[in-house]
């Protein structure tokens, strides 16, 4: 565990956790992503919603799974879904810049990669909630 002082808040971020789940938080959307592909191509809108709906969907799940056991800190699930958000930004990266699904860096960004800024914005509104 390593700690970030955020003011008189000491957050510890298990950066082994969050590592094992941001991968999951890249992979399960994915796989969905390509096992819902035919829907892209007849209605690309509802694509769209269903995997945001979807990206939003594995926070929860892996959210509650990193906080397992353990009291929820609004800073420190700010920066674990910030470190996912990088991560899939990572993840993605080879296969939309080389990989058969080949895009311009706009084209990637307004269609798939500003989607992945809902994993820190998720966390922070559920990890508010959670300490109400």
């Amino acid at each position: 565990m390593a700690g970030l002082h955020s003011g008189l808040e000491v957050v510890m971020i298990l950066w082994k956790r969050a590592a094992q789940l941001g991968f999951l938080s890249w992979l399960i959307p994915f796989v969905v992503s390509f096992l819902m592909f035919p829907v892209k191509q007849r209605n690309a809108p509802l694509f769209g919603n269903l995997i945001g709906l979807v990206v939003i969907l594995t926070a929860a799940v892996l959210l509650h799974r990193y906080f397992q056991n353990r009291p929820v800190s609004v800073k420190e699930a700010v920066l674990v879904g910030a470190a996912w958000f990088a991560m899939n930004l990572m993840f993605d990266y080879p296969m939309f810049a080389y990989g058969p699904m080949k895009m311009t860096a706009w084209s990637y960004y307004s269609e798939i990669g500003l989607g992945y800024l809902a994993l820190p914005a998720f966390a922070f509104g559920a990890a508010r909630l959670a300490r109400l």
